[in-house]
């Protein structure tokens, strides 16, 4: 079986992630036991405290690649970006600075701040994708700004993004608030796969397969293995597309 998990941060020393050698191989070798087989590295950038270039990426997934054989650990890996919405974006894309998820540049993961959705969030999308490039709004359910108004993703799906649900956030693991609103996304059929968002960090371990167990349980085996169909899709540069409905509305009950 083929498990790809597109959003992992497992490269060692160049953010929040993975902090050496060991720790990367470790985190590997978790993966592994959760069933990934195929990974996208995918280290923060342009998000004001780390700025991960194409090309130092890329060499550094290699020599991943290289010391996870040596390891014998089972994972192939690939280079890619977890990228913040930011002024510099545009730039950095007119550089040839950025990674996808996949060769041929079709689809790119993208973050908002934690706390809100910029203003400018629909114009410079629009710009992205205009291009050909398709964002994937990463971990939404755990975005301050959609918690409190969830049809702003909405908006986003409506001019053409999709969206990853990190696995954890849909296990309960940041709370019943954000598993809940995680739960009315896939619902609404509002996303697209899951993803680690694995992390050398308290709360960022891997539930990738748990979360999909779940899922079949709650939402049937076709929609668990859509999920995983998908993921496997981005890496693939093949076309993936959300049959979704807006979120129902709480009833309102009126006292005569």
């Amino acid at each position: 079986m083929v498990l790809v998990d597109i959003h992992c941060h497992i490269l060692p020393g160049i953010d929040d992630g993975s902090k050496d050698w060991d720790t990367s191989i470790k985190l590997a070798k978790a993966a592994v036991k959760d069933g990934v087989t195929h990974a996208i590295c995918t280290p923060h950038t342009l998000n004001g405290r780390y700025t991960n270039h194409k090309d130092d990426i890329i060499w550094l997934t290699d020599l991943y690649q290289k010391k996870l054989d040596e390891a014998k650990v089972p994972l192939t890996v690939f280079p890619g970006q977890e990228v913040r919405l930011s002024g510099d974006l545009i730039d950095a894309l007119d550089q040839d600075d950025i990674l996808f998820c996949d060769e041929d540049g079709t689809y790119m993961l993208l973050e908002f701040p934690s706390d809100d959705v910029p203003t400018y969030a629909q114009d410079t999308i629009f710009k992205v994708m205009q291009r050909g490039i398709t964002p994937i709004i990463v971990h939404p359910e755990r975005n301050k700004k959609i918690l409190e108004e969830p049809t702003v993703l909405q908006e986003l799906i409506e001019q053409g993004c999709l969206v990853q649900i990190t696995a954890s956030s849909y296990m309960g693991t940041f709370g019943k608030k954000i598993e809940e609103i995680s739960r009315k996304f896939i619902e609404a059929g509002q996303c697209a796969c899951f993803a680690s968002d694995a992390h050398d960090l308290p709360k960022r371990q891997y539930q990738y397969s748990e979360a999909l167990k779940k899922l079949s349980k709650e939402f049937g085996s076709d929609l668990a293995q859509q999920y995983q169909d998908n993921a496997r899709a981005f890496v693939n540069g093949d076309n993936v597309q959300l049959d979704w409905r807006p979120l129902g509305k709480k009833k309102k009950f009126w006292l005569f």
